[in-house]
């Protein structure tokens, strides 16, 4: 059986033979359990190169104590993700249920085990008035040797390590700085590998305002290709919002090549912005299909109930689960090909030896202003053919046109930001409100022709589609309200680095007018009027 569980802890080297000081003076601490004795034995494993630890990563099969069993622990913000398996028989290979979720790491390299670490460990709970554990607080003798193919090296040193089980982080800076003050240092390292290994983390220079274009730009690419492949364990478990988060790291980099030109030479980075193109459109697939199917399961509980007439709810679960299923059979089809393997290949190659052009040497402040300005005026001009475009199907496309290019200027002034500062974060804090809105009636859209196919589906297995009716006029009203306020949230936000517009403020509507009448032999669609005032 697997479980999963988040961490949050604190490491500290320590002198041999180190008492701990007295905790039950800390925030909620009412008792400090006698220390309890166990020893652990864990061989850790990695690929030869050990991709795993450079991520943040360890993979171990540990004998021993109240947790024994296969662990992988995978980064999450401040905290990790741990990941466990129930022991097998000696000698066997790691679980296919843990190595498939490193696959964006390892790709095709063989895990083998890198180190052997052995640990007598001295446990001390900390518990509340009721008798809950609030943190573990460990002292651990730790004697480590690699193994490989080089030479076996042997370490040995001691160390403090406190994890919260139950007590807020205001008890865990607590519990440091009691332990910082009987003298103890925070460790230098993440886990026990690392030190066993002599392994460095990797780092990233830090930015300034007398960075250049070139590395703002990369840092940013480095940030989402690591967000990228950090989630693609949640998206093979098949986690919420998994899909979503890994689309929009996907097109935050797809985005940024597209945004920068002056900095990346075009030509060399084009094979990689169409393979990230079709890996967001796999996971877009994926994820419009659970935002539809949501939005239509959750609408009948907004309407009376003397309106909902029929099997609403079984009738929207029966035209979304193929759907979805495919979709999700779909994404991990992704994950596993060698065409995903070769696009985290490409994204490892442009970070390390990236195509830039002499402008990249060129303060970021110059040369990136003039980028985010040209992707702001590039999301006005399709606003202003918006405009242009008669009410329609050709609208609303023309509309989804301004989402994706509002979206594209969010994302370059997010590049920016380190350098632009205030001005940037508040551009790209509108151009997301823009976003957000035509997605929204992006989905009303989609609603739209959704419960006018299920409505039909309905009435021909006859089902009463009155219900589906109600939906689609709904999903329409929607839509036009969004114009609404897209039109209000980009007049606002047009700011600084388009300049205002001269005369009328550019907005996304258009007059509203009803479609033309129609004889009784034709239907009439809402797709053929006008969504917006």
């Amino acid at each position: 059986m697997t479980t999963i569980t988040r961490e949050k802890e604190q490491k500290f080297e320590a002198p041999p033979g180190v008492v701990l000081p007295t905790l039950t003076d800390l925030p909620r601490v009412a008792a400090q359990s006698r220390p309890e004795t166990e020893k652990l034995t864990a061989e850790y494993y990695d690929t030869i190169d050990l991709r795993l630890l450079k991520a943040r990563i360890t993979l171990r099969r540990r004998e021993g104590g109240t947790d024994e069993g296969w662990h992988l622990k995978l980064p999450d913000g401040t905290a990790r993700r741990e990941v466990r398996t129930p022991l097998d028989r000696s000698g066997d290979p790691a679980p296919d249920e843990l190595t498939r979720l490193v696959r964006a790491h390892t790709r095709d390299e063989a895990l083998r085990p890198v180190a052997r670490i052995e640990t007598l460990r001295r446990k001390t709970t900390l518990s509340d008035p009721a008798g809950t554990s609030l943190a573990e607080v460990v002292t651990d003798e730790v004697a480590a040797q690699t193994l490989g193919a080089s030479a076996t090296t042997v370490s040995r040193w001691d160390e403090i390590e406190v994890e919260l089980t139950g007590g807020s982080e205001k008890l865990l800076r607590a519990v440091g700085k009691r332990l910082r003050h009987a003298g103890l240092r925070t460790a230098g390292y993440g886990a026990k590998l690392e030190r066993a290994l002599g392994a460095e983390p990797p780092s990233r220079p830090e930015l300034s305002s007398h960075s250049t274009a070139g590395e703002v730009v990369l840092a940013y690419l480095y940030a989402q290709a690591t967000r990228l492949k950090s989630l693609d364990p949640a998206v093979r478990r098949d986690e919420p919002d998994s899909v979503h988060q890994m689309r929009v790291a996907t097109r935050r980099l797809r985005s940024t090549l597209q945004s920068f030109p002056a900095i990346l030479h075009k030509p060399a980075v084009k094979h990689l912005r169409g393979e990230l193109k079709w890996l967001g459109g796999v996971l877009g697939d994926a994820r419009e299909a659970e935002v539809l199917s949501e939005r239509l399961l959750a609408a009948p509980a907004t309407m009376p109930t003397e309106l909902v007439m029929g099997p609403v709810e079984a009738r929207v679960r029966v035209h979304f689960a193929p759907r979805e299923a495919d979709a999700r059979t779909a994404v991990t089809s992704a994950l596993d090909s060698g065409r995903y393997f070769a696009l985290l290949e490409a994204l490892d190659g442009l970070i390390a030896e990236p195509p830039l052009t002499a402008k990249a040497a060129l303060p970021a402040r110059d040369v990136l202003s003039k980028s985010v300005r040209r992707a702001g005026g590039r999301t006005r001009r399709r606003i202003r053919r918006a405009l242009r475009t008669p009410a329609g199907r050709d609208h609303d496309a023309a509309l989804h046109e301004v989402r994706k290019a509002a979206r594209r200027a969010r994302y370059a002034a997010e590049a920016a930001k380190p350098v632009l500062g205030k001005r940037a974060r508040q551009f790209a804090k509108r151009m997301k409100a823009v976003q957000s809105i035509l997605g929204d009636q992006h989905d009303a859209v989609n609603a739209r022709a959704a419960t006018r196919e299920i409505g039909v589906h309905a009435h021909l297995a006859g089902e009463n589609a009155f219900s589906f009716g109600l939906l689609h006029e709904q999903a329409h009203r929607d839509a036009r309200e969004y114009q609404r306020e897209a039109r209000r949230v980009w007049t606002r936000g047009s700011g600084w680095l388009l300049g205002r517009v001269r005369g009328r403020a550019a907005c996304v509507t258009t007059a509203y007018r009803m479609p033309p009448a129609t004889s009784c032999t034709s239907p009439v669609t809402y797709e053929d009027a006008s969504l917006a005032r």
